[in-house]
């Protein structure tokens, strides 16, 4: 039978046990903070009656001095009163010590006639790294070398983790800004637009994926407006987006009508023979006429709200997706009131398990908005009645509206 310290029933001792513990109970997961509780609590079931776990803010090199440590307390099991002459601050001479020298330090106190207290700190070192040190106390008899060994091999075990932890973090967080940077704002429309958009990833979750929108500034003050996705998820498909987005830009700049634009956007992609397959909706906006000029490549049609908040699903003729090299687009024309309000957005937006996606339009359309809210208020609206917020998909959306003109 095996008990704290690693001993059987004769006395002897026994880590094997507790080094089999600490593979299968330390470093769960990914996050740094329950590697810590994991490894403070390994200590506690086997060698300490308490622990604590002091974290650096960022590894070091073990061969450079820490004269100075700035090391935050992240983790505490078992009995904390036990630790309380051990605070971040009052461990710093045992702590820097074990930082110093990479092994275990131990030392007995006796505190004011009381039962001696045995503390050791172990450094969390790993790959020639310094991540941070454990402290074990607990009343009784001196830590054995076998009990110090097996909280070594727990510690180290735990650096290891949390090098791979800050590894998984950087690499993350690279990844996010790089996607941020690919699914950039769009540019700004003529001011006679008024505007609003959103982006929110599947779940709520950080990382992005195809889906995209843009705005083109034309000339006599038109705007072309744009939604589309790409297939799939990640970075791949973002790195994909952002080339269907530089490649609009550069077809709209020629001031094609938007089915001309996605005629040709389709030719390139179809030539390069390397991007995923793309959705995407263009509409051409001309506040001096009232009009939108729209064509859609695969893409859901967009709805306009009108002045009093009702909703109209538009009718229009869709071609093949980007890519296919088929083309086959059509224009279609929609007057547009000053107090209607475009909305053009991806299918994660209306998209829901074990519905056709006709009855998910529906319910878009359906809804009733309030009347003379703003572009913003009225996305805003739409999201929270649609809860865009939990989709099973990516969401993409863009709202406009005609900016009055005030006489002068």
């Amino acid at each position: 039978m095996t008990g704290r310290g690693g001993e059987d029933s004769e006395g002897m001792p026994t880590p094997l046990g507790a080094m089999d513990d600490a593979v299968e109970s330390i470093g769960t997961t990914l996050d740094e903070r329950t590697t810590c509780s994991e490894l403070a609590a390994f200590a506690c079931r086997h060698f300490s009656d308490a622990a604590a776990v002091d974290l650096l803010p960022a590894d070091v090199p073990a061969a450079q001095q820490t004269p100075d440590p700035d090391l935050s307390r992240v983790a505490m099991a078992g009995s904390t009163d036990l630790l309380t002459p051990w605070t971040p601050h009052g461990s710093r001479p045992l702590s820097v010590r074990a930082l110093d020298e990479g092994h275990p330090i131990t030392a007995s106190i006796d505190l004011s006639g009381l039962v001696p207290r045995r503390v050791m700190t172990v450094p969390l070192l790993a790959h020639g790294r310094l991540y941070g040190v454990l402290l074990a106390v607990r009343q009784g008899p001196a830590f054995t070398d076998a009990e110090t060994t097996g909280t070594h091999y727990a510690a180290r075990l735990a650096a290891v983790h949390l090098g791979h932890a800050r590894q998984h973090n950087a690499v993350r967080s690279t990844v996010l800004s790089l996607q941020r940077a690919l699914l950039a704002e769009p540019g700004r429309p003529h001011p006679n637009l008024d505007l609003a958009t959103r982006y929110l990833p599947a779940g709520g979750s950080t990382l992005v994926g195809g889906d995209w929108f843009e705005t083109v500034r034309l000339h006599f003050g038109r705007t072309l407006l744009v939604v589309g996705d790409v297939m799939g998820h990640g970075l791949d498909a973002a790195v994909d987006m952002n080339a269907y987005r530089s490649m609009l830009r550069y077809v709209a700049s020629t001031d094609l009508p938007p089915h001309r634009v996605l005629r040709r956007l389709d030719a390139a992609v179809a030539e390069d023979g390397i991007r995923r397959p793309a959705t995407c909706l263009l509409v051409q906006v001309d506040p001096a006429r009232g009009t939108a000029a729209i064509a859609a490549a695969g893409h859901l049609p967009p709805v306009v709200f009108a002045g009093d908040g009702t909703g109209e699903l538009l009718d229009l003729p869709v071609g093949p997706p980007l890519g296919t090299g088929i083309g086959g687009y059509e224009p279609a024309t929609r007057a547009l009131a000053p107090d209607d309000t475009l909305f053009m957005f991806t299918d994660g937006l209306v998209e829901r398990r074990s519905e056709d996606i006709d009855e998910s339009l529906a319910r878009l359309a359906g809804l009733r908005l309030p009347p003379g809210a703003a572009v913003e208020a009225q996305l805003d609206e739409v999201l929270l009645k649609l809860d865009a917020r939990h989709a099973e998909d990516d969401v993409a959306v863009m709202a406009a509206r005609i900016r009055r003109r005030h006489p002068t």
